[in-house]
Parts: C-alpha cells; structure tokens; sequence
C-alpha cells in the first residue's frame, strides 16, 4: 500500500522536516509543518479544540503528510483518525539535543519536553496509537540508517 496520508512524530532534532520532505517529494503528498499551522505569529498556543479543529480541516484532504511534534500542547486525535501510515523518529537524546543545539535559540519548553520525551512524550503517542489509531502501519525508526532503508522501500513501493 502506497502511503496517502501520513502523520510523522518524533522529538525536536530528530529530522522530521528533512525526512517530510524527502519523504513528500517521493510520494507527490503535500507535506504541512504543523508548527506553521499551530503557532500564531505571538507565539501563544492555540487552545486544544482550536488546534483540534484546524486538524480535523487539514486531515479532511485526501492526500497528506502531516510533520510535527507539539508535545505538551498537542491533541493527536483528529490527525491519528485520518491517517492511514504513521512514522515515528525515535532517535537518541544527545543525536536530537545536538541537531537542535545547532539549529536555533529554543526556550525552557522545548528543551525540557526534548530531554523527557521517551520518559513522557511516547507513553502518550503510544496511547494515542492504540486508542484512535489501530487501522494504521506505524513505523518506528531509530536511526538514520533506519529512515534511508524506510524511504527505499516506499520509493519502491511507489513507482
């Protein structure tokens, strides 16, 4: 089965961009960074049925990959519902504390949500999974090894 709507989760410097790119382009989905979607230009967090609502609307199309990981501010539901492939980037701590290191200034939140996501953020993505998601293929990957053998087999699989 050629993937036609995917969510993709993982902790902050994991690569989820450079994979939903990567990814989007194999598969001609087009491919929203939830941030953009999620964040207002002051920064405040969209209430829950705010973001719930704009998800519902995005994961209303019928082709999509969906990249982004809100941690504490998420509501996975209405995007775990709709999809129909759901890719994990479980990478080591210090491999994502060093890419985001070098990538920008973040703030107390994210660093504090970076260090405890395999202890906090996954039990609940896990959760999430088993609650609205069962009809889904989930793939875990754990290195970057394990996303260039993933995007050859999709690659494969969509031509």
């Amino acid at each position: 089965m050629t993937p036609r709507r995917i969510v993709l989760l993982g902790r902050g410097g994991a690569g989820k961009s450079t994979l939903a790119t990567r990814l989007g382009a194999t598969l001609a989905v087009p491919v929203v960074e939830l941030d953009k979607a999620f964040w207002p230009p002051d920064l405040t967090p969209l209430p829950p049925s705010q973001w719930a609502a704009v998800q519902e609307r995005l994961a209303a199309a019928p082709r999509w990959l969906l990249d982004g990981d809100l941690g504490p501010y998420d509501v996975l539901e209405p995007r775990l519902r709709a999809a129909d492939t759901v890719v994990v980037l479980d990478f080591p701590l210090w491999r994502c504390a060093w890419r985001a290191a070098g990538r920008s200034r973040e703030n107390l939140v994210f660093w504090r949500w970076l260090v405890t996501y395999r202890r906090r953020a996954l039990p609940v993505i896990e959760a999430a999974l088993d609650r609205h998601a069962s009809h889904v293929v989930v793939y875990w990957l754990r290195n970057p090894g394990a996303v260039e053998r993933f995007l050859s087999r999709v690659g494969e699989g969509s031509r």
